[in-house]
């Protein structure tokens, strides 16, 4: 249990990263070689390789809305013993945002989050609503 309780307190300190835009504290626990998977057909959406990938596309993230505000309703362990540091966290969120022309907007979705000794190695989002509302809140609809 100690594996699961270390686990949801990083996904928590990320999510609350995000929240505050601040980039070095979300970043600092990600691989160099980590990998984002985002999905949709949008201009954020695809495979960002790498840790320089990630940062940049959480600039644009960061940049496209002034105002963010993750809610995490559940995170879930996949080994709730492992204490190298090596699992699967799943996170199901809701997000509050005011995107740059200050339309607000709101979502769901779930992340789900490979670590590998310790530090994020892969996060695949997916999202509840990829329609138009989505692409308002990206500006591209």
């Amino acid at each position: 249990m100690i594996g699961a309780i270390i686990a949801r307190k990083a996904a928590e300190n990320a999510f609350r990263a995000l929240s505050n835009h601040d980039l070095t504290g979300f970043m600092s626990a990600w691989r160099d070689d980590g990998v984002l998977i985002y999905p949709g057909d949008i201009w954020a959406s695809g495979t960002f390789i790498g840790k320089p990938a990630v940062e940049e596309w959480c600039r644009k993230f960061f940049d496209q809305y002034p105002k963010i505000h993750f809610d995490v309703q559940q995170i879930c362990a996949e080994n709730i013993f492992a204490m190298s540091g090596t699992n699967v966290i799943t996170v199901h969120w809701n997000i509050y945002l005011t995107n740059r022309t200050g339309r607000v907007g709101e979502n769901s979705g779930v992340s789900v989050i490979s670590l590998k000794a310790g530090k994020v190695i892969q996060v695949k989002d997916f999202v509840f609503d990829l329609g138009e509302n989505f692409r308002l809140n990206w500006g591209v609809a």
